[in-house]
Formats: C-alpha cells, sequence, structure tokens
C-alpha cells in the first residue's frame, strides 16, 4: 500500500485517494431470527424503508436491505434499477435470515456484547433524543441503557429482537 499516514488528528489522516476514489461504505449485515419481527422494530420503530428483497432458495435464506430514504423518493422496481440504487447508496442495513431460525424458541446469534465480546452496534442519529425515546419506552422497545443513565447521559442503547444494540444519539449532544 502507498498511502501514507500525514497527521495523527482527527479530520487530517490523509490516504492515498486516486485507488479508492469513488468507494462507498454501502452496508452493515445482521443475521436475525425471525425476519418479521426484524422488519417491523427496523421499518415501524425506526422508520427505515425496506429497499430490496432477495430469496435464495438453493441456500435457503434471504436478504432484506433497509435504510433511511427521504419522504416521497420513488424506490426503483425494476430489478436492474433497484440493485443500482440499493448497492450504490451509503447507510443500507442488510439483514440475512436463514430459514427455519425464525421456529427456534430463542435467536441463535451472538449480539457481541457477551462473551467473547466482538461486534457492538449500529447507530441511528435522532433530531430530538428525548423525545425518541419516550417514542421507544411508549412502544415497549428494550433498552440497554436509557438517556440519563450511567456515564454517557446523552446516548441511549435500544435492542432489536435478535439483542443487537442500536444506539441512539442526538447531534451536538455528545
Amino acid at each position: 500500500m502507498n498511502s501514507k499516514i500525514k497527521d495523527t488528528r482527527v479530520g487530517r489522516i490523509k490516504m492515498s485517494q486516486s485507488e479508492t476514489r469513488g468507494y462507498v461504505f454501502n452496508h452493515t449485515m445482521l443475521r436475525v431470527r425471525d425476519p418479521q419481527a426484524s422488519l417491523r422494530f427496523y421499518t415501524d420503530v425506526l422508520g427505515m424503508t425496506l429497499l430490496r428483497k432477495l430469496d435464495f432458495a438453493d441456500w435457503k435464506f434471504s436478504l432484506f436491505f433497509l435504510a433511511y430514504v427521504p419522504e416521497g423518493t420513488a424506490i426503483p422496481q425494476d430489478n436492474e434499477k433497484n440493485a443500482a440504487y440499493t448497492f450504490g447508496r451509503e447507510a443500507v442495513l442488510e439483514l440475512t435470515h436463514n430459514w427455519g431460525t425464525e421456529s427456534e424458541e430463542t435467536t441463535p446469534y451472538h449480539n457481541g456484547n457477551t462473551e467473547p465480546r466482538g461486534f457492538g452496534h449500529i447507530c441511528i442519529s435522532v433530531p430530538d433524543i428525548r423525545q425518541a425515546c419516550a417514542r421507544f419506552e411508549k412502544m415497549g422497545v428494550n433498552f440497554q441503557k436509557k438517556l440519563g443513565e450511567g456515564g454517557m447521559k446523552n446516548i441511549a442503547f435500544i435492542k432489536d429482537p435478535d439483542n443487537y444494540w442500536v444506539e441512539v444519539v442526538q447531534p451536538g449532544l455528545l
């Protein structure tokens, strides 16, 4: 790799841009036990939109791609255009469902926050964290850490149906 670190201050680390120009951080994948419960959580609770669903019958799994989409945005329905839209944008959440896991009593997946630790969480930004947390409480969402608790009082953590943590932040409060 020909890239060199020129400065260690935040926002000042410069890597060679020519080889990576046009790269986009597209998505993060989480395995889910029950796709219907997860889709309800990510669409109804968090307000994401389902962009694309792919079924792989030979391998018995499905993929669901969700993201925040500005109101009024028309999501392409044509397969090729939808693929370009889904895989050409930033900040997509991919939920992977291995068929049959929905029949298991509990999630077969490790959320990364118990031993051995690994994956930690995803994060959403909200315009008003107090309002968002009050809404989550009213909806019966499980909290890992409520607003005002612990050492970092200006953030909250909620849990999805598979106990993955979702950090909730408000820009300007950190």
